[in-house]
């Protein structure tokens, strides 16, 4: 967690509005950090907004303290994977890895967003509905979020891992098309169970009339399709593709 020096801090105030979790306070005199909100996304120490220096590091000494700051600062890059910015590339490569084959759709559980966080036990309960209605998550050394699952068959979390509070996590799987529709009910019912946000990206691939079944699970369930996208047109070679 971020230390604040009380024998340099001035009390000025400064450093509040940096911080988008609003971890940060005035005490009697000085600054001081709440350790169950502050994600050490290390922007107040990043941008030196200290004018005397009060605000700095603190150690990361366990591996939760350690995985909640590699999700909360985009400048870091997880080893894992060899990604910055919550170490995933989100299936953003699925042409080329085939993650995510013809039959099949990929989702990209986007939780938590700058200003507003998300608690982990908030991520397992999602995780938890998703797996239990089809969707297979993806393992840690592609998606960051299966380090701290203590079963990737159900979602369950690490104890260890539960009431971290981190800026925004991605669960990422995937299903057949065939319990799609299931998933994304899973989706609707737990949306009420949190006390976070989260946006949905869908993968898949087209049929051969060019159109994606996956839209028209949306239009069932009275989802508004999505409003943009991201398009591979053929650049990549599909290595898992038959």
């Amino acid at each position: 967690m971020v230390i604040v020096d009380r024998d340099l801090c001035t009390g000025c105030g400064t450093c509040i509005p940096y911080c988008s979790v609003k971890a940060i306070s005035m005490g009697d005199s000085f600054a001081q950090i709440d350790s169950r909100k502050c994600t050490d996304c290390y922007v107040c120490v990043r941008n030196k907004v200290c004018r005397v220096e009060a605000i700095s590091k603190g150690p990361l000494e366990t591996f939760y303290e350690q995985y909640r700051h590699l999700l909360s600062d985009p400048t870091e890059t997880t080893a894992a994977t060899g990604v910055p910015g919550r170490g995933t590339e989100e299936a953003k490569t699925n042409d080329v890895s085939g993650r995510v084959r013809s039959g099949e759709i990929g989702f990209a559980i986007d939780m938590g967003r700058p200003g507003m966080g998300v608690r982990m036990s908030d991520v397992e309960k999602v995780a938890r509905a998703v797996t239990a209605a089809g969707l297979v998550l993806e393992p840690g050394h592609v998606s960051p979020l299966g380090k701290v699952l203590a079963d990737l068959g159900t979602g369950e979390m690490q104890p260890g891992a539960r009431d971290l509070f981190v800026l925004s996590v991605i669960i990422e799987g995937k299903c057949p098309e065939a319990r799609a529709k299931g998933v994304l009910q899973a989706l609707q019912q737990v949306s009420g169970e949190i006390e976070s946000v989260f946006s949905l990206g869908l993968i898949m691939r087209p049929d051969r009339e060019g159109d994606f079944s996956g839209l028209k699970i949306l239009d069932e369930l009275g989802i508004p399709r999505p409003h943009r996208g991201k398009v591979n047109i053929g650049l990549g070679r599909p290595l898992a593709e038959p």
